[in-house]
């Protein structure tokens, strides 16, 4: 809640005067503010009011007028990363408002879908992995923040939504995005900094829910405006999240985005990787950072109506795709946290080395830090003379586990029918070689761990996971 702890004006008169002060819900006790840059704060009253903005760690005031629509910005120059809380004070003629127990660090904004919102405590029979440990120790980071946004949808940006930055406590944690949470406390971990993660997410979203109407205008086959007298359900609505959720945080500086999103796009993967590099550049000129990070998160293994299918496999291709076609944007795969039993179950438990992944990637590429693990093996090319095909990869120097025999590889022949092959990788190159299996004429092409479900059983030293491919196209 924000702290009111001056009024020159009593309630009564505030309003008999028509008094409309007000701070976003992403303004308030216990937030997390960017480190070292021009952090953007705003807030509402009526028009031509002079507003002053006063940060205790500084002697400078920020002035600002509202608009004709009530509003005003400042860009507040924030210092470096620290523990010691802090108080921004906001003063109009008849108004002061302090908000108290504000940090210095970190900042990250989370969406995506169910698998990005789903909380600590899990959802209904379904865990998080580690939960117990994670309320345990959650007071030994009270550097960590949270503010969730409410699920909504709306066919109008809307202005602000009900919510309050959350400290690491065990009473607080169970509602905290796991991914998120999990992230801020292991770059907490590595630099020793307050991490405030704003939580945006919606179960059953498409990547269209997140972006704006004059976006979607653009896309054949995709119509905003007819789904309004619809009996869609909200969550299946697009641009709804953009208008409801997001558009009250645009503009919150941020270090960057994590993204964990597509379950509801499988079955239009041809379209998939174009629309989310469209949501990325949107969202960073919305919030003026031509190369903000955004990281995403490879779609888990599921069922999608056929565990043999592979809809899913080709809408994890094309998020890969859309990783490469940015800068500053990675994926971390994560072929190999599910197991035999969550073949129908979309929420897959282990989200911690999701969570590890993530924020190795973020530490080596956004934060410098070198030494950590940050890349996958992945295929590069493949020599075939139909009896054996040679597969050579990046990002594999230290080769193979299992150093034997590798599971999860399948070739094809003239009919196009995958079937299990044998493959085995060179000790001296770390080349893979598959051979052609009983019922295959010759090898057409290879495929590793490409289906809807499949767990992935292939690491590199470091345990980073084989991403999954096809040689075909």
């Amino acid at each position: 809640m924000k702290k009111l702890t001056v009024m020159i004006m009593s309630s009564v008169a505030l309003a008999a005067a028509g008094a409309e002060f007000d701070l976003p819900a992403v303004t308030g006790d216990n937030m997390v503010l960017q480190q070292q840059t021009d952090a953007r704060l705003w807030g509402f009253d009526r028009p031509s009011t002079e507003v002053e903005v006063r940060p205790s760690w500084t002697d400078t005031v920020y002035r600002a007028v509202t608009g004709p629509d009530g509003r005003w910005d400042v860009a507040v120059a924030t210092p470096a990363a620290s523990f010691d809380p802090h108080t921004i004070t906001f003063a109009t003629a008849d108004t002061v408002v302090t908000v108290c127990d504000v940090l210095v660090g970190e900042v990250w904004l989370c969406s995506g879908q169910s698998n990005m919102e789903m909380p600590v405590r899990g959802f209904s029979t379904q865990p998080v992995e580690g939960a117990l440990e994670l309320i345990k120790t959650a007071g030994r980071y009270p550097g960590v923040r949270v503010i969730t946004v409410p699920k909504a949808g709306a066919y109008e940006p809307c202005r602000d939504f009900e919510a309050d930055w959350k400290v690491s406590t065990p009473a607080n944690v169970y509602d905290f995005t796991a991914i998120g949470y999990m992230f801020g406390r292991e770059l907490t971990d590595l630099l020793d900094v307050p991490v405030g993660i704003i939580s945006c997410a919606y179960g059953g979203s498409k990547v269209e829910g997140w972006l704006p109407r004059h976006i979607l205008d653009t896309y054949p086959d995709w119509d905003m405006e007819a789904e309004r007298d619809s009996t869609m359900l909200e969550w299946q609505r697009i641009g709804v999240m953009y208008n409801a959720m997001l558009n009250p945080v645009i503009g919150y500086t941020v270090r960057g985005f994590l993204w964990n999103q597509g379950e509801s796009n499988v079955g239009r993967h041809h379209e998939y990787a174009e629309h989310q590099a469209d949501m990325v550049s949107e969202w960073r000129r919305l919030w003026g950072g031509a190369e903000l990070p955004f990281y995403f998160v490879e779609l888990p293994g599921w069922e999608y109506g056929n565990p043999e299918g592979i809809d899913a496999a080709l809408l994890r291709e094309s998020q890969h795709r859309a990783a490469a076609m940015l800068p500053s944007c990675g994926i971390v795969c994560t072929s190999d946290l599910v197991g035999e039993d969550e073949v129908g179950d979309i929420h897959a438990s282990r989200k911690a080395e999701i969570a590890e992944r993530l924020a190795m990637m973020a530490g080596a590429r956004t934060y410098g830090i070198e030494g950590l693990p940050d890349r996958y093996p992945t295929y590069r090319s493949m020599q075939n003379d139909g009896e054996r095909a040679v597969l050579t990869f990046d990002n594999a120097w230290s080769g193979f586990t299992p150093n034997e025999e590798l599971p999860g590889f399948e070739v094809c022949g003239t009919d196009g029918v995958f079937r299990p092959a044998r493959a085995l990788q060179d000790w001296d190159d770390h080349t893979v070689t598959v051979s052609r299996p009983e019922g295959v004429d010759r090898i057409e092409a290879v495929r590793y761990c490409f289906k809807n479900f499949a767990i992935g059983r292939v690491h590199d030293l470091t345990g980073m996971p084989l991403v999954p491919f096809r040689t075909d196209k």
